[in-house]
């Protein structure tokens, strides 16, 4: 009855402070870099948990689901979570008494010169054993304690949400890594497809030479370009080799037990469904996370306006004493005391009004964070929207660019080999067909990098509404990437 009783008050109690309403945020009706790009609409590619099967790339697939068994930063963040939970549930039991008990059992001789003097007492011996229980509750008159969970709650919401975070942050850095090293394959492969060219030519060049139709000074020329190109290739291996060790260690894995084999990039980067921009504000985990701060530092406003009030405090004790354990659970053994009390401050110069300016200013930091965060999501959408749209027009501009170099290549070996020109005016179109051909696979890759990073502008998927509503009871995490 007593519990029943306190948890019908803890409902019913007056709360002090201000009720929490999420500030407004400046939400413009649609995204302005989409113009004439048709991105895909949330029909035609949707993003759930799995975001990166979208690129339907079965060695990505594979590396992706190993973040969640064993990346450190992830296990980091849920733990950190954990914590969140943990400290939520031990302000929580605010909401109920406090129950001890201290059982004592002494024997004891007194002194038989104790003054004043008394032969009923002086020089006896007795023993006292005692079972008390004592019973402290701060009454929630003014919503202190409810105010203290519901802070505490948000900061846990929050701290899932930050643990969205890291898991989108961990899955996209994997894929650009892995994107990258794909990109550098394909540099690789190119170059050494040119390597093969070039010795092909310097073959011809040699065979000329020896014939006394070339020169030796286009035999160095085509030798040049040779050497050049070779070091090229090899120099692509540095950063490959980084790329392979960085997603090695996402995956949990040193890099010396870990090997990417290699994958050249072919395939342009999937539609992606941007939506509109409100819908933003429930898809990234950030905003939700610093939304929640925001509703933690308002529940701290009313925990600092609750010190303007009394604290109403209810004790209890109760127990068995006796000089026997034969009687020590008797009726005649029991004893006990109860009643309530009150704390007021009668003066603190001005310590109660320095806590509440202090939670209000935090809680302006916190909307202003939120609404920082929002601008940088918007943000974060339109850079990458811009820069698909318009590096799918350069890669269309840059594939006309290759075609033409390639006819001014083969126009220049056929007039080398007509004694029209010399073998100068080959290097030159070969220097041009290669730079071409490089950066129409760089514009691949990075086609494909702004497709993650717009994937992940987007929330990759989440959902606010995936966040654990009492995370006391209820906090494991539906995670939308398991």
């Amino acid at each position: 009855m007593v519990l029943l009783a306190i948890a019908e008050f803890q409902l019913t109690g007056c709360t002090v402070g201000p009720k929490y309403q999420r500030p407004a945020a400046g939400v413009p009706p649609v995204y302005k870099e989409v113009g004439d790009w048709k991105p895909a609409h949330p029909n035609d590619q949707n993003l759930d948990g799995k975001w990166w099967e979208i690129f339907q790339d079965p060695q990505l697939n594979a590396l992706e689901e190993q973040v969640n068994v064993s990346n450190q930063n992830l296990k980091a963040a849920e733990a950190q979570y954990t914590q969140a939970r943990a400290i939520l549930r031990y302000n929580r039991a605010n909401y109920f008494p406090t129950v001890t008990t201290d059982p004592v059992a002494t024997r004891t001789k007194t002194s038989g010169n104790r003054q004043p003097h008394s032969a009923a007492f002086n020089g006896i011996t007795y023993n006292d054993l005692q079972i008390p229980f004592e019973l402290s509750y701060q009454i929630d008159v003014w919503g202190r304690v409810r105010r203290t969970v519901e802070s505490y709650r948000a900061q846990a919401q929050a701290s899932a949400a930050d643990l969205a975070a890291v898991n989108l942050s961990m899955h996209s850095q994997l894929a650009l890594y892995y994107f990258q090293a794909r990109l550098l394959d394909a540099e690789e492969q190119l170059l050494n497809s040119t390597v093969t060219q070039y010795e092909q030519a310097l073959a011809l060049i040699e065979s000329r030479f020896a014939g006394g139709i070339a020169s030796d000074v286009e035999v160095q020329q085509a030798e040049t370009q040779l050497e050049t190109t070779r070091a090229q290739a090899i120099d692509v291996g540095v950063a490959r080799a980084q790329y392979e060790h960085a997603v090695a260690v996402l995956i949990g894995k040193p890099p010396a037990s870990f090997s990417l084999a290699p994958l050249p990039l072919t395939m342009p980067p999937p539609p992606i469904p941007v939506g509109l921009p409100s819908e933003l504000l429930e898809r990234r985990p950030d905003i939700a996370a610093a939304e929640r701060l925001m509703a933690s530092g308002n529940a701290q406003i009313g925990v600092a306006k609750s010190a303007y009030y009394p604290l109403v405090n209810l004790a209890a004790i109760g127990g068995f004493e006796s000089g026997s354990p034969t009687t020590l659970l008797s009726g005649p053994s029991i004893l006990w005391s109860a009643g309530p009390s009150a704390l007021f401050t009668i003066f603190d110069v001005g310590r109660r009004r320095a806590a509440s300016d202090q939670a209000i200013a935090a809680y302006d930091q916190t909307v202003a964070n939120y609404r920082q965060t929002v601008l940088t999501g918007f943000q974060q959408v339109e850079d990458n929207v811009a820069a698909l749209r318009i590096l799918e027009h350069e890669a269309q501009v840059q594939d006309k660019a290759v075609a033409a170099a390639q006819k001014y290549l083969e126009l220049a070996i056929v007039r080398y080999k007509g004694g029209v020109t010399s073998y100068l005016e080959v290097t030159t179109a070969q220097s041009a067909a290669l730079t071409d051909e490089l950066t129409a696979v760089n514009i691949l890759g990075r086609r494909m990098v702004d497709a993650v990073l717009l994937v992940q502008a987007l929330g990759g998927g989440w959902n606010s509404s995936s966040l654990p509503r009492r995370p006391e009871c209820c906090g494991k995490l539906t995670s939308t990437s398991r």
